[in-house]
Parts: structure tokens; C-alpha cells; sequence
């Protein structure tokens, strides 16, 4: 086993970067190859990939978009820092997902075109609607891109030795840059394939990495844990709930507010809804879930070996306790998937796994883009300030030159978020999907009653809370892990802000509704039964 360099520099910088060049060279064929017949100007082409893909391709995309870097670097991570407390998100994450697909996915894919606005705007005034509707989209996609680009500048930091932080914003840079580029050359059809090449490389890759960790403990899990325990500085508090979570009420409330962020997030995450625009029917939308939830099921189930894994070998291999070496290491908690792989095989395995978590953050950040730009360019741009009047060429236009400045965005975002925890990072991006966009979804849905107001109170309500949470929360100061350790306005003392700005999303919702004037449409409320439960006339524009 090779002995780990207590120094920035691990690994051999030059297969490393070599690895590196080869998935980015080989994922950006890809995308030229399978986008060179697309119709360029056609708004279904680069938002949903002509609606063409099967059941089994979407649901590897859907696994590819939803194993974010924060699934395996940063939970990962978290577990080896946090031991049972960090394993928490692998838990979240999973349930999220089944609740996702069981109430919100298929019927908002059978209802809407494009993106979410389309769904709730279905039966409501178009114009406020989706306004608010883009306006979430564009600010959850900010914070979740911020997650993967401070995973990206710890991720290659860690592999090529930059110390410097002007380095590290340099790799920021970038992949920033190649992000756009998937994006203009390819819209989703090519991030689609870039996503099922990438969800096969990681499931594949972590399942290898969790088998090899066993082969080191004889297949004894119990083994294992006793290992992980004996290189872990909290001992045997990493197995029991509480090392990070459970030291006073603040600690305790923020657990509760994060489990309910994790379980709830995913189904107001648009980038991940988007994804059911791409398969023709409600029949392969279906398989599209069935694929995925056996997916992240596993994926979610070896995150576990490779976070207890990697206290144990990682600290094994540099002769100390394991979530010191790690948290020691560029990128922090991030690095503990690559130091692992790194322990397991050698600085080839460290460049392949490595190169794998990059191709992942690439995906996830083309998909972020193109949700972002497709809310802007189809619901601001063409529904709101035009009337719907803009022809299909303009609107893509308008998207592509979107998705340059959310690039942009994204790059200067994570130049800040560099060097923290991309799992809690995700978190409070899912903190902010389900307070803006949950309670909004579930009512247009499933509530007859749900009308305009109610639907604009909802989602500003949920959004303006839980980013003024966390702005003022320990996540952002008054930490030594916060945002800026050195400065202190946190008055809101949990880190994560659903425990307040969900529930009075759903109040203000109920509220808006009850006082509001404007009673909900029998005609459109019918049509919109129908279509969410049976798919018939999906993909159709409502004309109001």
C-alpha cells in the first residue's frame, strides 16, 4: 500500500491531468457526435433533447444529473468526517428520490413542456406565475452550481498539488468554460449522453472502489467499522447519531431541519424534474424511474463502505487517524473518495476515480445550465416580456446567451464556496428547492382550490425566507466552517433553514388561496387532472 504524503501534492500530477484530458476529450466528442443532426434552432432540441430518449437512457441520465458531486465526494466525505451523521445524506438522498418519483415526477411531466413554470402556471395567471417559477429556478440552480464548482477546484487541487488559491480559482475557471461549451454545442441532448456515460462510470466505479474496501476487511462490515473506529478520532462516536448533530438543542434543531431538506429537496429541484421532458411517453417515464431508483439505490448504499473505508485506510496508510488526514487535504472533506482510491490502487486508480468525480461535476453543472437558461430564455423572456410571441430560433438564442452569463455566475459563485463541504452545500440548495418550489407543486397538483395568489405568496414566501436563513445563519458566519469564519451576522442559529421555510411556504400558500379573489378554472383544473394522471395531450401547449 502506498504511503500517503502529508502535503498538498498527492498522486502523480501528469496522469492525472492526462486522465483528466482524456474525459474531457472523449465526453466532448460525444456530445459534437450525438448533436451533430439536431435541429439547433428548435426549442424541444435544447431543452428536453427532442423528447426521443428511452426509458432505460433517461434513467440513467436522471442517475447521472441526481449523483452530483456532492454523492460521492462530498457524502463521502461526510461520512468520513462525521461517521453516522454524514451517512444521513446518503439516507436523504435516497427517500427524497422515491418521494420524488412517486408524487411529483410523472404528473409534472405529463403536464408541462419544458420546464416547471410550465406546470404551475397550467391553470393560473401565466404572467406572475411564472415569474416567480423562473425566478426560484434561477436561484436554486445558483446555489447547487455553487456546490459543484467549489467540488471541481478541491477535486483538482487535490490532484495536480495547487496550493495557491489563485490556482484553485484558475481550475474554477476552467471548468466553467468546458461547462459552457457542452452546453452550446450539444443543449441536452448532448448533456443527456454525457449523463448516461457518467451515471454508468460512477456507479460502476464507487461499487468497484466499496468491493475493494471489503476484500480489505474479509466482507466483514463489522470488521470494517470496528477498523474505522480504531483511525477516527471521535472512536466509537462515528457509529451513534449525534457527533456532529447532537452536542446542544441549536445542533439537534439542525439535524431535524436538515433531514427534512433531504427528503424533501429533490422534488422541487428543476434541473432533476426537467429530465422526465425527455422520453415520449408516461409509460417510459415510468421506466425512467424504476431504472433510477435501482441506481441510486445502489450507489447510496456503497457510499457507506467508501466513507468508513476511507477513515480506515486513509488513515492506515498515512500512519494517523484518517478524518484529520483527510480534512487536512486540498478540498478537505471532499478529497476522501481520491485519497481512498489513492490507498486502493495507486495514483492510476486515483486518476480514474478522480477523473470520473470530474466528468460528474461536469454533467450536473451542464444540466444545472441548461435548466436555468431554458427558465429564463421560455418563461421570462418569450412568456412574460413577449407574450409567447418570440419564434423558436430567438428563444434558444436567448437561452444559449443565458447560459453564458449563468456560467459566468457559476464560476465567480464557487471561486467563494472553494473549500467547503459540497454535501452541506447541496443541502442548503435543497433547503431553498423545497420552501420555493414544494408546497407550490404539490398544490397545483393536488389542490382544486389552489390559485394565483396562493401560488406567488408560496413561492416567494418560501424562497425570500430561506435565503435570508441561511444568510444569516452559522453556515455563513460566526463559524470557523462557514463562508466567512471571520466575520459574525448569524442571528438564526440552525444551518439549515427547512424547518421554518417550508412549513410557512405551505401557510402563506393556504393563505394566499383562501383571501384571494380569483377563484380556480373547473375547465383548466379538469384538463390538468387528466393530463397529470394519464399523460394524454402531454407535451401540448394550454392556450388560456
Amino acid at each position: 500500500m502506498l504511503t500517503l504524503l502529508e502535503t498538498a501534492q498527492t498522486g502523480n500530477p501528469i496522469i492525472n491531468i492526462s486522465i483528466f484530458a482524456v474525459f474531457v476529450i472523449a465526453t466532448l466528442s460525444v456530445v459534437i457526435g450525438v448533436s451533430r443532426n439536431a435541429d439547433k434552432k428548435a426549442a424541444s432540441s435544447f431543452y428536453t433533447g427532442g423528447g426521443g430518449f428511452s426509458g432505460r437512457q433517461n434513467g440513467l441520465a436522471i442517475t447521472g444529473d441526481y449523483l452530483s458531486a456532492a454523492a460521492f465526494l462530498g457524502v463521502t466525505g461526510a461520512i468520513a468526517i462525521n461517521g453516522f451523521d454524514g451517512f444521513l445524506y446518503s439516507v436523504g438522498f435516497f427517500v427524497a428520490w422515491i418521494i420524488a418519483l412517486t408524487l411529483v415526477a410523472e404528473p409534472l411531466r405529463n403536464t408541462g413542456r419544458y420546464t416547471m413554470a410550465d406546470v404551475l402556471s397550467f391553470r393560473m395567471s401565466p404572467k406572475p406565475v411564472r415569474t416567480a417559477a423562473a425566478i426560484s429556478t434561477l436561484a436554486i440552480s445558483f446555489f447547487y452550481l455553487l456546490a459543484q464548482m467549489a467540488g471541481a477546484g478541491g477535486l483538482v487541487a487535490l490532484l495536480l498539488g495547487v496550493k495557491s488559491t489563485i490556482g484553485q480559482n484558475l481550475v474554477i475557471v476552467v471548468v466553467g468554460a468546458i461547462m459552457i461549451a457542452y452546453v452550446l454545442i450539444g443543449g441536452m441532448k448532448g448533456t443527456t449522453w454525457v449523463q448516461m456515460i457518467k451515471a454508468v462510470l460512477l456507479v460502476s466505479g464507487a461499487t468497484i472502489m466499496a468491493l475493494w474496501v471489503l476484500v480489505y476487511a474479509n466482507f466483514n462490515v463489522s470488521g470494517l467499522l470496528r477498523e474505522a473506529i480504531a483511525h477516527h478520532t471521535g472512536g466509537e462516536a462515528i457509529i451513534r447519531p449525534g457527533l456532529q448533530y447532537g452536542k446542544d438543542w441549536a445542533t439537534k434543531l439542525s439535524f431535524i431541519s436538515l433531514a427534512i431538506a433531504l427528503v424533501t429537496g429533490p422534488s422541487g429541484l428543476p434541473h432533476v424534474l426537467m429530465r422526465f421532458y425527455t422520453v415520449p411517453t408516461a409509460k417510459e417515464a415510468r421506466r425512467s424511474a424504476v431504472w433510477a431508483i435501482n441506481m441510486v439505490g445502489l450507489f447510496f448504499i456503497v457510499t457507506f463502505i467508501l466513507g468508513y473505508g476511507a477513515i480506515w485506510l486513509v488513515g492506515q496508510g498515512a500512519g494517523g487517524m484518517g478524518n484529520e488526514i483527510i480534512a487536512g487535504a486540498p478540498g478537505k472533506a471532499n478529497a476522501a473518495a481520491p485519497l481512498l482510491a489513492l490507498q486502493l490502487g495507486g495514483e492510476v486508480m486515483m486518476g480514474i476515480i478522480s477523473g470520473i468525480a470530474f466528468a460528474t461535476i461536469l454533467a450536473v453543472v451542464a444540466g444545472l445550465t441548461i435548466t436555468a437558461s431554458a427558465s429564463f430564455a421560455h418563461d421570462i423572456y418569450n412568456s412574460v416580456l413577449k407574450d409567447g410571441k418570440v419564434d423558436a430560433g430567438s428563444e434558444v438564442r436567448v437561452a444559449r446567451i443565458t447560459s453564458v452569463i449563468i456560467g459566468v455566475l457559476g464560476v465567480v459563485g464557487g471561486i467563494f464556496a472553494n473549500g467547503q463541504n459540497i454535501a452541506f452545500l447541496i443541502s442548503l440548495a435543497f433547503g431553498v428547492a423545497a420552501a420555493a418550489n414544494l408546497p407550490a407543486i404539490l398544490f397545483t397538483l393536488y389542490w382544486r382550490k389552489f390559485n394565483t395568489r396562493g401560488s406567488v405568496w408560496s413561492i416567494y414566501t418560501g424562497l425570500i425566507t430561506s435565503i435570508v436563513l441561511i444568510a444569516f445563519s452559522p453556515a455563513i458566519s460566526g463559524a470557523k466552517s462557514a463562508f466567512f469564519p471571520h466575520a459574525d451576522f448569524a442571528w438564526f442559529p440552525l444551518t439549515n433553514p427547512t424547518i421554518v421555510a417550508l412549513p410557512l411556504a405551505f401557510l402563506m400558500g393556504w393563505i394566499g388561496t383562501m383571501t384571494a379573489k380569483e377563484k380556480a378554472d373547473p375547465r383548466l383544473q379538469a384538463e390538468m387532472e387528466v393530463r397529470s394522471m394519464t399523460g394524454l395531450g402531454a407535451g401540448e401547449a394550454l392556450v388560456h
